[in-house]
């Protein structure tokens, strides 16, 4: 007869087992997760920020004109990088698949009162909002000179602002993250938002 110290475990002690483990499943989700929508959030606007760096770097060394194009419906929330004489496309990015190209309610609409939208570029109610003050250009494409400077399609200055942030729920406007370009000298600002009280602001990286 075998002894009853050789029986193995009972249903009850496996299922109390495997409910332990799910709930330490359920707390590293949930402290990982923020984590790594803070990474994805970070990884997109930096990918954003290099491929309009990138495109006007090409246009200065190479003496030659490179448009931008950032688009949220034809390839959603891509980055495409071209040469503009051939037509040749160079370089195409994507964001991570949960960060867009959009605004949040809650983010500041005012380009004069403070909480001002970055660099006072818009109402921050349009997410690729280039083409400041023009009438009839593109939002969202930008071309570099070989002076560095940017204009629009019909070759006004372009100064202007995009916004990324985390999509599927508007309360995520803190991960709001912005760019804007000043067209004459094609600097290209940083923004990150924060929170104070009840209300958020920009602050330049």
């Amino acid at each position: 007869m075998f002894s009853r110290t050789m029986r193995g475990f009972s249903l009850i002690e496996m299922m109390v087992v495997m409910a332990l483990i799910l709930i330490v499943l359920a707390i590293s989700v949930m402290t990982i997760l923020p984590s790594l929508r803070q990474n994805d959030i970070t990884g997109g606007y930096n990918q954003t920020l290099m491929a309009m760096r990138q495109a006007r770097d090409l246009s200065v060394a190479q003496r030659q004109v490179y448009f931008v194009t950032l688009s949220n419906a034809a390839l959603p929330n891509s980055i495409t990088i071209t040469q503009g004489s051939t037509g040749i496309v160079t370089a195409t990015y994507f964001l991570p698949n949960d960060i867009g190209f959009i605004t949040l309610p809650g983010i500041p609409t005012s380009p004069a009162a403070f909480p001002t939208t970055p660099d006072g570029f818009g109402i921050g109610t349009t997410a690729i909002d280039f083409d400041q003050g023009v009438v009839g250009g593109a939002k969202n494409v930008i071309y570099f000179y070989p002076d560095g400077s940017a204009t629009d399609v019909n070759g006004n200055i372009n100064n202007g602002v995009v916004y990324l942030a985390l999509l599927g729920n508007t309360g995520y406007v803190s991960t709001s993250r912005a760019i804007t370009l000043w067209g004459a000298t094609g600097r290209l600002r940083g923004w990150h938002i924060y929170q104070s009280g009840a209300n958020f602001y920009w602050r330049q990286q």
